[in-house]
């Protein structure tokens, strides 16, 4: 054993799945609640207006574009060994990836541009995350079922 992997936090593959699902949920559901709270804020519109093209953009991306992230790293996990550091549900080089996508939603929620605009995004990368979770959920559910 190496010296580095006696400190290392390992889980099980299985581990890393539902954390995987569990990060991708909880993020989702984070952007879900701020796009809401952006519109049951804003006086006499109808919110309507903005949901709706926000959860029809989720499922586009949550079918062309989210899907096939999660499908593949599912399978990058499954050809992992049996016990992982606990930070491989994501592959190292998306961390560098995911910092830019927080620090461009920092400045997009505190720039100019009208709440209820910046809503329909939030909506939508929120549900097409909520909604991707739901196959790494399943993924782990199953493979529960199995051992």
């Amino acid at each position: 054993m190496k010296k580095r992997d006696k400190y290392t936090l390992s889980v099980s593959r299985n581990v890393l799945i539902i954390l995987a699902g569990l990060v991708w949920l909880g993020v989702g559901i984070m952007l879900l609640r701020l796009g809401f709270l952006w519109l049951f804020a804003i006086q006499d519109i109808n919110i309507f207006y903005y949901v709706i093209p926000g959860v029809v953009l989720g499922l586009l991306i949550r079918y062309f574009g989210f899907l096939k992230i999660v499908n593949k790293n599912l399978k990058r996990i499954s050809g992992m060994k049996e016990m992982n550091c606990i930070f491989a549900f994501i592959p190292w080089s998306s961390y560098l990836i995911i910092g830019i996508m927080i620090t461009l939603g920092i400045n997009l929620r505190h720039s100019a541009f009208p709440k209820q605009y910046l809503s329909i995004i939030y909506i939508s990368i929120g549900s097409a995350l909520a909604l991707s979770s739901l196959r790494y959920i399943k993924i782990f559910y199953h493979e529960l079922m199995k051992s």
